[in-house]
């Protein structure tokens, strides 16, 4: 083996390490929503490459309303499925859509997009 090969195979198990790490082992932050006057709770979740927070905690019995603000064009993120509360919703690109609904039992319910491949999570406490 030469040296090329020996650094390039290091690199490729580093990248893949690390890659591994980001995307199975990497701790997610959950967000807790602000309650309004209203008694809505209320988040902006930002679209790009994925959600931002991707963890939402809410309270049972209340109503939410994840605002989406999609930052981008690409056709993954055009549409959100939560399929614990029977709602969907097309992103508009650099508009805010939001998705209503209240959680009426506690536990942790995907959200992803259309195509599977970005995910979230809201916890309902």
């Amino acid at each position: 083996m030469t040296i090329d090969q020996i650094l390039v195979t290091i690199g490729g198990l580093s990248l893949s390490v690390w890659i591994g790490w980001f995307f199975w082992f990497s701790e997610k932050k959950s967000t807790k929503v602000e309650t309004m006057e209203s008694g809505i709770q209320e988040v902006v979740i930002k679209v790009k490459g994925g959600y931002s927070p991707d963890v939402i905690t809410v309270e049972k019995g209340r109503p939410v309303r994840l605002n989406f603000y999609r930052e981008e064009t690409a056709v993954c993120s055009e549409q959100v499925l939560f399929p614990d509360f029977n709602k969907q919703a097309m992103l508009a690109p650099f508009k805010t859509i939001p998705v209503e609904f209240t959680p009426d039992k506690e536990g942790e319910f995907g959200f992803q997009c259309g195509m599977g491949m970005l995910h979230g999570k809201i916890v309902v406490e």
